[in-house]
């Protein structure tokens, strides 16, 4: 199978690409649909999870059926795929069969600084067929009603409407519709609608039927009657939504599209109250919300290409062919591992959930792996993640001199629930969370130019910081961000955060015209930078815990000493890790530290961005790549794998990989760009 990068100097690696599994669909926790093989007739689509959500694709060429989508049914043979091209924000297949090319398009435009479009629940399914000298060309896509469940003994209910802007809409949702009725992990949304909609001019055909597959194959036709017998369960044999595209005799390329869509009235509950999704802060409905996205569609197409050349070349510039990959593979995994809803005045809020970790919602050591990625693109996106935290940490009920974890269960944000929740100091990560938020602030505030969200919650800032010049140096037995490790004391990595997070604080403060405030605090975080390198060397290296004498750890958190001009640590510090950790690298990468063959891929590329040369980053990346492109476990992006094996520990499909993206935030010019250009159009 050959697969292809937007930009064509890619083409040598690309040569050998194959993602551990493609996206489809990606847009938030609940609608996100992926094909975890080599080819999109392998294996039926999934949800994120593994669990089925079949789209089905036929076509069929001078009387012959033929699959391009999905596995099923299992009779008619796969067309031939030849292509696959992964961009920021498209996914192309291309297939061949019987002397015709078919073209499958799936793109979801997250545009980062057009929050209607980036929040607008949509992706477009383009089909393009090229015929040669002409052949009788029909197409079927066909979607299995679990889409719209959790699990398919649940019943729906379906039907069809004509919606403004001349478009036919086929629509399933449950027959319940219990709206935020639960939160965890391993869970389907089982509120809202699943839409298939296509416009009028590509005379379409279109059926709620559980048999629309059968009668294509059979006949090329599709029922003329749509079942009526509901609710039933997808198990049962509910409807399918499918659409038939008769396209007649084909020479010339021709192309039609369909628009994929969910929606649901509230999409999270926040401290007791419901949101709505973003895109309906004003009222909008789902009919205009679909001839809107219709109406948008050619000029998207247009600004979508450009952004997916112009950031892969960029990416490629950044951190080389590998580096290009991996960003592509990332952008659209970090923003649907997020819900994207709408306050009561409609401030944006942005809920990170830890998918196949815990099921978290705006886990702190969750948006600070993931920082780099808004930081890079639009700081105002983080800002919508950290606003919630800062409100939650504000109120009497929060009573510890700590950060908090978390905001509870997604989709439920009513109130932390990890370590003992509000209750107790036990199982909490108080140094970890503390430096997050106040480095992140510190990031945040320094790339929007003021200080108005450090203002605004000065009060919580402060306490936290004096949390880290009393526990951050040699912190207690506590857990980090990386708490499948279990608790650690005096760990050297973690107090690297502690003394970052106190100058950012000093950065704060400054920026706040409180120039003692800055003072202190900067000299305190000095002081502590020089007393850290004595307690942490251990040879030709520095240790995992200051008790810990022949262990090391990658020194992740000293990316912000760099990136944030804080001078802490001198540059022998990054240096001698560097040159430590390269004779260590496994086949498929450096492990987190020296008690496990584990790593993180978050931290792979902090790491390695400590490197000062192309050649040290390189030797980092290499592995990295092998990883993508030959590892067993076929799932989105894991974050934590074996570096031996290549295999999943555990995680998949998590925001964290946004933070790949430090390496191109480390390049200042870079991403000045990337936040203005984007912030113009």
């Amino acid at each position: 199978m050959l697969c292809i990068l937007a930009v064509s100097s890619l083409a040598a690696h690309a040569q050998t690409q194959r993602p551990p599994a493609v996206p489809l669909i990606a847009y938030d926790p609940y609608f996100s649909v992926w094909s975890a093989a080599d080819h999109l007739t392998d294996r039926n689509t999934t949800h994120w999870t593994g669990k089925r959500q079949p789209l089905y694709g036929l076509v069929r060429i001078d009387g012959k059926p033929y699959r391009f989508m999905g596995a099923d049914p299992r009779e008619v043979p796969a067309m031939q795929q030849t292509a696959l091209r992964v961009t920021p924000l498209h996914t192309i297949y291309e297939f061949t069969a019987a002397g015709v090319k078919l073209t499958a398009e799936f793109f979801t435009p997250s545009l980062p600084h057009d929050l209607d479009i980036l929040s607008r629940p949509v992706t477009y399914l383009t089909l393009t067929v090229t015929g040669g000298t002409g052949h009788e060309v029909s197409l079927l896509v066909d979607v299995d009603p679990v889409i719209a469940v959790n699990t398919d003994d649940q019943e729906v209910t379906w039907g069809r409407s004509q919606a403004a802007g001349a478009m036919n809409v086929l629509s399933v949702g449950s027959r319940d519709q219990r709206v935020l009725n639960r939160a965890g992990d391993d869970l389907r949304i089982d509120w809202g609608y699943f839409h298939l909609a296509v416009p009028d001019s590509a005379h379409a055909q279109l059926v709620t039927s559980h048999d629309a597959m059968q009668s294509f194959v059979e006949s090329g036709t599709i029922p003329t009657a749509d079942q009526m017998d509901m609710p039933r369960s997808p198990r049962n044999d509910a409807a399918h939504l499918a659409v038939a595209l008769p396209l007649g005799q084909v020479t010339a390329p021709v192309s039609r599209h369909l628009l994929l869509a969910y929606t649901e009235d509230f999409a999270i509950e926040y401290l007791n109250r419901r949101l709505r999704p973003y895109w309906q802060r004003n009222g909008q409905t789902v009919e205009d919300m679909l001839a809107a996205a219709e109406r948008d569609y050619q000029s998207l197409e247009e600004r979508g290409n450009r952004f997916d050349q112009e950031l892969t070349a960029d990416l490629e510039k950044a951190g080389g062919p590998v580096y290009a990959q991996l960003g592509a593979l990332a952008y659209r995994q970090t923003l649907a591992a997020h819900g994207l809803a709408a306050d009561f005045d409609g401030t944006p809020m942005l809920f990170p959930k830890e998918n196949f970790s815990n099921g978290c919602i705006s886990t702190v050591d969750v948006l600070y792996p993931s920082g780099p990625f808004f930081l890079f693109f639009n700081p105002r996106l983080l800002e919508a993640q950290l606003k919630p935290v800062m409100e939650y940490a504000a109120l009497p009920r929060w009573k510890w001199p700590f950060a908090p974890h978390d905001l509870g269960t997604y989709p439920l944000a009513n109130g932390q629930v990890y370590g003992g929740g509000e209750r107790t100091e036990e199982d909490q990560m108080p140094v970890e969370e503390s430096g997050n938020m106040l480095i992140l602030v510190a990031a945040m505030e320094t790339e929007l130019g003021n200080w108005d969200f450090a203002r605004q919650y000065w009060p919580q800032f402060q306490k936290w910081a004096d949390y880290l010049g009393e526990k951050g140096l040699d912190p207690p037995n506590q857990l980090s961000t990386d708490d499948f490790a279990g608790h650690l004391a005096h760990n050297a990595n973690l107090s690297i955060k502690a003394i970052e997070g106190l100058a950012a604080f000093a950065q704060m403060a400054k920026g706040l015209g409180k120039s003692d405030v800055a003072g202190k605090y900067d000299k305190m975080a000095h002081e502590m930078a020089a007393k850290w390198q004595t307690m942490a060397i251990d040879g030709d290296h520095y240790k995992l815990a200051f008790d810990k004498p022949g262990t090391w750890s990658q020194k992740y958190n000293l990316a912000w000493d760099q990136i944030l001009g804080f001078n802490l640590f001198p540059a022998k510090v990054r240096q001698t890790e560097i040159a430590f950790y390269l004779k260590d690298l496994n086949r498929f990468g450096l492990p987190l530290d020296s008690r496990k063959t584990y790593t993180k891929l978050d931290w792979e590329i902090w790491t390695a961005a400590l490197a000062d040369n192309q050649a040290d980053w390189n030797a980092f990346l290499d592995p990295i790549g092998h990883w993508i492109n030959e590892g067993p476990t076929r799932v989105p992006l894991t974050d934590w794998y074996d570096t031996k094996s290549g295999a999943q520990e555990a995680f998949q499909a998590r925001s964290v990989v946004g933070g790949v993206y430090i390496k191109a935030l480390s390049n200042k010019s870079l991403a000045e760009k990337w936040r203005e250009s984007e912030k113009s159009k």
